[in-house]
């Protein structure tokens, strides 16, 4: 959707004069001799089509600078930025007015919201400057504010809004356009922080639900770990590191990206699919007390999970204390002596909310997929090492956990 190749952007001088110091050893050093700054580095990137994709640095890095490129703003001094196929720097000036109308929408650190507007006029305002308002977007302007959950506000003034109800107003104002990219440029860093937890909540589940395409800037590393498929550091006007949150934390780049790994709330960035190991082993609901007794003692456990042979799915537990009094009965299977002891989880959950919930039955806590399917376990040991260690160990491939036949 969006493709970034090779971009500079010098601030202080010409193209003319700063294109010659780009190609120098020290490019930074050469622009700052000659009276520039270099805000933006060689930096090349692709955002695919509905990713939420973040740009994180400190202030001065750069990020704002590259986002404002994305929609024409800021111009490149070298290289290109191409949206949807069209590159920017062919456009006319007309023809980048409409990218920007139709294609883009922004939404601003401190709302942009107009005071003698009502909030649905806010709204509306993206479609109004196109063309006279129709009943059409009058519907458009009445769902946005639905999705941000302002109806009861809709004829309300700014002044009359809390903060987050002031950023949900922006946010509704970029859905009201039915834009294919939203740029967003530290939307969340004025609210305090019970608000942002609501707005990144908010901002998930639409994403979820419209799929859009999401460049988002900040300054705040735990708020692009939660939120961005993919996270690219910013530093000096360099990209550093362009990675998922679970390769970042895995394999920092370098020492910078390992400082600023360090605050990181490793709890809520790391997810269950990343720390999961495979079952020791599994048991089947034809196998015999005998046989699944004896591996439970060779592995020192004191239950399995039981799934079905074809499906894989989770059918219940069965615990050692049950299956000896199935062996001294002389029952032939296991599939008798079943429960539903047991607690599962999507891969994609968070540690934070595993925390409480694993070490509670003779089995550790299942990870499945929406069919129910066994994918791995989260033992206790594994949450607490992922949570202590600096750079876990990633999740091994699931082998074949061990299962004899009657």
């Amino acid at each position: 959707m969006i493709t970034i190749a090779n971009v500079s952007k010098v601030f202080g001088l010409d193209r003319r004069a700063a294109t010659p110091l780009l190609a120098a050893a020290d490019p930074s050093a050469a622009v700052g001799e000659a009276g520039g700054h270099l805000a933006v580095s060689d930096v090349s990137l692709e955002v695919a089509r509905g990713e939420f994709f973040v740009i994180v640095g400190l202030s001065g890095s750069g990020k704002s600078t590259l986002l404002r490129m994305v929609n024409g703003l800021v111009e490149p001094t070298a290289g290109t930025v191409s949206v949807d196929g069209q590159r920017l720097d062919t456009l006319s000036a007309a023809e980048l007015r409409t990218v920007r109308n139709r294609s883009m929408a922004m939404v601003f650190q401190h709302f942009g919201l107009f005071p003698h507007r009502t909030v649905a006029q806010n709204v509306g305002y993206g479609l109004r400057i196109r063309r006279k308002p129709t009943a059409a977007d009058r519907e458009r302007v009445d769902w946005a504010i639905a999705q941000v959950g302002l109806t009861p506000w809709r004829d309300h003034y700014p002044q009359e809004l809390s903060g987050g109800m002031k950023q949900r107003v922006g946010l509704a104002r970029a859905l009201a356009t039915d834009a294919d990219i939203l740029l967003m440029d530290e939307p969340f860093s004025a609210l305090d922080p019970l608000i942002r937890t609501e707005m990144h909540d908010l901002l998930t589940t639409l994403q979820h639900e419209l799929e859009r395409t999401i460049v988002f800037v900040t300054h705040d590393l735990n708020e692009a770990m939660k939120l961005g498929d993919r996270i690219l550091v910013m530093r000096d006007g360099h990209a550093v590191q362009l990675d998922s949150a679970a390769a970042m934390i895995g394999t920092p780049a370098d020492g910078y990206v390992s400082r600023f790994l360090a605050n990181v709330d490793r709890s809520r960035v790391l997810t269950a699919e990343m720390v999961m190991r495979p079952p020791l082993l599994v048991a089947h609901p034809g196998e015999s007390p005998q046989a699944v007794l004896g591996r439970l003692e060779r592995h020192e456990a004191n239950g399995s999970y039981v799934v079905d042979e074809v499906t894989e799915r989770i059918l219940g537990v069965v615990r050692d204390g049950t299956l000896a009094e199935l062996v001294r009965a002389g029952t032939p299977t296991i599939a008798s002596a079943l429960v539903q002891e047991f607690e599962t989880v999507a891969g994609d959950r968070p540690l934070v909310e595993l925390c409480r919930r694993v070490g509670q039955y003779c089995v550790p806590l299942a990870v499945t997929d929406p069919s129910g399917r066994l994918r791995g376990v989260v033992p206790r040991a594994a949450l607490l090492a992922a949570l202590a260690d600096d750079h876990p160990e990633p999740a091994r491939p699931a082998s074949r956990p061990e299962v004899a036949h009657a």
